[in-house]
């Protein structure tokens, strides 16, 4: 693709060799391996809720946490509990046993894009759209004529043509002492600081730009890839693997509930729930698992073209 056909408000990326992952802080990211990634077209920003509003005046979607869920998918769950809805965080009011997410996520019923948090408020088109499942991602970008980035083209986008920093801009966590993105400041999940100006989610862009450009990258919501996960990351011991995408989807499901069969993908980036004593992801190294059929209160996304 030329300059001439150039995908409205995205930015090009000419792709090249990188050294993906990270070996310093969660056993998932490992190995670091070279990787190598074609040019493409990727979105500044997140996808925000005016944005993905024209799509559903657009086509009439309605997304999974606006359905009724499968009863024969769930079994064993009272099938009361599978009324439209998402999953919305709660701030708790004292320390809690991080081992347990129960403790600060609650399913809500009539939690959706329009209402993620189920409480009412009115959000403006500029924040990040939310309570966004992975086929709700795929069909807005099928919509746009674009896709979700692999986990290599998101995290090549991420470091912003820094070799091996622990951040988008560098290896310290702000930069001479400019807060550089949307997470958790304080004692998660019980106290907030909020040295960064928000509690929750903020308006995309406010934060400074990577080295390509690019926003929110880290911080402020979780964003989809189409990489099935896996573990550890394949490394190859002779050369740089091209265009990698990732695991494979009957290898996806999580061991430790094995009566879930629910695939899941790679999200990347951390998000604005993301602190130093639970969840220290904001880099472009991080990667979680997430269930398809998942949406939450901070789990976004952006689209790619591919030339």
């Amino acid at each position: 693709m030329n300059d001439a056909a150039a995908p409205e408000n995205m930015i090009r990326l000419p792709g090249g060799e990188f050294q993906m992952g990270a070996s310093d802080f969660y056993p998932e990211e490992q190995p670091i391996h070279s990787v190598k990634v074609n040019g493409f077209w990727i979105d500044p920003t997140p996808v925000t809720r005016e944005d993905f509003a024209k799509f559903v005046a657009a086509t009439g979607y309605v997304t999974l946490a606006e359905k009724d869920l499968d009863v024969s998918v769930y079994p064993g769950v009272d099938p009361s509990d599978l009324a439209a809805g998402s999953l919305v965080f709660s701030q708790t009011d004292c320390p809690v046993d991080l081992r347990n997410s129960g403790n600060w996520w609650q399913f809500l019923k009539g939690a959706n894009w329009r209402d993620p948090l189920c409480d009412g408020a009115a959000l403006d088109g500029s924040y990040p759209v939310t309570q966004i499942a992975f086929e709700d991602a795929m069909a807005y970008a099928e919509w746009r004529g674009m896709s979700l980035p692999t986990e290599a083209e998101w995290e090549y986008a991420a470091r912003g043509g820094i070799e091996g920093a622990v951040y988008p801009w560098g290896n310290e966590i702000s930069l001479d002492g400019e807060i550089m993105a949307n997470t958790w400041e304080g004692d998660f999940p019980w106290r907030n600081t909020e040295e960064d100006g928000y509690t929750g989610t903020s308006p995309v862009g406010i934060y400074p730009a990577n080295g390509y450009g690019l926003f929110d990258m880290v911080g402020n919501v979780w964003e989809w890839t189409i990489d099935w996960w896996q573990d550890l990351h394949d490394a190859s011991p002779c050369c740089a693997p091209a265009n990698p995408v990732g695991g494979r989807k009957q290898n996806s499901y999580d061991a430790m509930q094995p009566e879930i069969v629910i695939p899941r993908k790679v999200l990347k980036g951390g998000s604005h729930l993301c602190a130093p004593n639970y969840c220290l992801r904001y880099r472009p190294a991080a990667r979680i698992p997430q269930m398809i059929d998942s949406s939450t209160s901070h789990i976004g996304f952006r689209c790619v073209v591919r030339d």
